[in-house]
């Protein structure tokens, strides 16, 4: 199968000569952000008026990530520093009660699966559903809910071994029981590669600087209106408060909080990141997800093969469904395998006893090719 580019290589900064399989740790630099920045540079020094340039930027923004989100609307989409920040302020503001457990998998990033570690001392326990032969079965998390479950919380993509979970099947099988529980999606490696259905969750959040072809500082975050009712604010500024008026800056001993968009945001969120994700984010769109999930799945098809044939031990889903952009191999010396590929101009990512081979938008199949001929002349 011949494979091309949707994206190409030329519109990222450094990609002469080099086969980039690493955007599941870092995505390459787009050349267009140079003009982003100095139009940033320019509205930054012109006072007042810059500052509307900017925030200009930044609700377009909002509007983008909703539309890539399946449709969500820009108002329900918030800028957190982090992903972890996004799961963090979840677990801070629920009214955790003795006995409440949250259930995630003993796969899970850490953001997700520690979220919620300062909550054992008041009696909240975290259920770390375990793998089977390196896959999560959705019927196994969602067995392991019961009345007292506040959170069920998951990577919709898997950091480890890129599996994507079926998000709305475990969203539907929330929706079944008497009980409310609240769905946390950490779509850091989903997003800008597969499709995210935010609507479907109660928080959802990425971080920019991967598949979405960002950079650090910023995490766009889906907050449904059931979670808005039901989670507490932990952190407040001028931002998230409503506490201008047009006359007066005298404080007041009570104070409205904003609702979403703002609710997340007590101070300004990471501007210059914001406008960076802003442009970056048109080359997704103009090319759509639906298409690019389906490039992704191809080139993970052909990696996947590639890898077998050369005895490796693939611990990705082996179902289209269940790949994303991410497909992972064990290996007994990763950092060498990676040494090996970066030497001949090949960047992976490996850690952790395994090695994650990223194919993105800007990949076709010659690069599955050089990956695979340079792995099977290694000894």
């Amino acid at each position: 199968m011949t494979i091309e580019p949707l994206l190409s290589p030329d519109v990222f900064v450094g990609m002469d000569g080099v086969t980039h399989l690493a955007c599941g740790g870092e995505s390459p630099w787009l050349k267009a952000n140079d003009e982003v920045y100095a139009d940033f540079a320019r509205w930054k020094g012109a006072a007042k008026s810059g500052r509307s340039e900017i925030l200009e930027r930044t609700e377009a923004c909002r509007g983008k990530v909703g539309a890539l989100w399946g449709g969500v609307a820009a108002n329900r989409i918030g800028f957190t520093p982090s992903a972890a920040e996004g799961m963090a302020w979840l677990a801070r503001g629920l009214d955790w009660r003795e006995g409440d457990n949250v259930v995630t998998t003993n796969l899970e990033f850490p953001s997700v699966a520690y979220a919620w570690r300062n909550l054992k001392a008041a009696g909240v326990e975290t259920r770390l559903i375990e793998h089977r032969d390196w896959e999560v079965r959705e019927e196994d998390l969602l067995a392991a809910v019961d009345e007292r479950t506040r959170v069920l919380a998951v990577s919709q993509v898997s950091f480890y071994t890129g599996q994507c979970l079926d998000i709305r099947q475990l969203a539907a099988g929330l929706s079944k029981r008497p009980y409310p529980v609240l769905l946390a999606v950490d779509a850091t490696h989903a997003s800008g590669v597969v499709s995210v259905p935010a609507a479907v969750t109660d928080l959802c959040v990425s971080s920019s600087y991967k598949w979405m072809l960002g950079t650090h500082g910023a995490a766009a975050c889906y907050l449904s209106e059931r979670a808005e009712e039901c989670i507490e604010p932990s952190s407040f500024g001028w931002r998230n408060l409503d506490v201008f008026s047009a006359n007066s800056a005298e404080r007041t001993p009570e104070v409205a909080v904003n609702a979403m968009p703002h609710l997340l945001e007590p101070g300004n969120p990471a501007m210059l990141v914001i406008a960076l994700l802003n442009g970056a984010l048109d080359n997704l769109l103009e090319i759509g997800i639906d298409r690019i999930e389906g490039h992704a799945r191809d080139l993970a098809q052909l990696i996947d093969d590639g890898l077998r044939g050369l005895g490796k031990t693939v611990i990705s889903s082996q179902r289209r469904e269940g790949r994303s952009g991410n497909t992972c191999f064990l290996a007994d010396d990763v950092v060498a395998v990676e040494d090996h590929l970066a030497e001949n101009g090949i960047l992976v990512w490996a850690d952790c006893g395994r090695v994650r081979v990223s194919g993105h938008l800007y990949n076709g199949s010659k690069d599955v090719d050089h990956l695979i001929r340079i792995l099977g002349d290694m000894k």
